[in-house]
């Protein structure tokens, strides 16, 4: 089973070729609007279910278990988080292949790019170090059973986040969790199921 950092970077991967063929697309004369769509509208469901799923599971784990700068780390992937999805909500606004949806599509790409980039060499890389491989696996188990079950945004509140709140929350739970509830050995985090959230 993959740790959830591993996923993770496989979505990153996917990301980029899925930008990568929308160049491709950008390219060809006469443009073809179908084909431009069949790849952003999995692009832009995939990058909202993986930020919401991230600041579910991923960033209050990192915050718990990370190095001295997990808070700073989780503050600028909530800003970046925004970022995208107001990108991928102004593109969505906009006529697909219209210079507007063009330039809505470049804002998030940016913003994933610098997101993509960061988590990479300080999240991911952070919480590599410092959490045990079995609760990695856990909730990399949790991670592909969400992302499963969540091809599309239906169902869930994509809503952007003020980043300094979203810490303080899970801050504030994180320190109501008495020490034994905090690492069950079984590394089930004990959050139950996210279907549904």
């Amino acid at each position: 089973m993959a740790d959830i950092t591993m996923l993770i970077l496989a979505d990153h991967e996917w990301f980029r070729e899925q930008f990568a063929q929308l160049d491709y697309l950008q390219a060809q004369t006469p443009t073809d609007e179908t084909a431009l769509a069949r790849v952003w509208r999995p692009l832009a469901d995939k990058l909202d279910v993986h930020a919401y799923i991230e600041e579910k599971i991923f960033y209050p784990q990192l915050l718990k278990r990370g190095t001295a700068d997990a808070e700073g780390e989780t503050l600028d992937a909530i800003g970046d988080h925004n970022d995208i999805r107001d990108g991928v909500r102004d593109a969505d606004a906009a006529g697909v292949g219209t210079e507007q949806w063009w330039a809505a599509v470049g804002r998030t790409r940016e913003a994933n790019d610098e997101h993509m980039g960061e988590e990479e060499r300080e999240g991911l890389s952070d919480f590599r170090r410092a959490a045990p491989i079995g609760l990695r696996e856990a909730l990399g188990r949790q991670y592909s059973d969400f992302m499963a079950e969540h091809p599309t945004t239906e169902g869930l509140p994509i809503v952007d986040r003020d980043p300094e709140r979203y810490v303080e929350d899970i801050e504030a739970t994180t320190q109501s969790t008495p020490p034994e509830q905090s690492t069950p050995k079984d590394f089930s985090l004990r959050i139950g199921s996210l279907k549904g959230q």
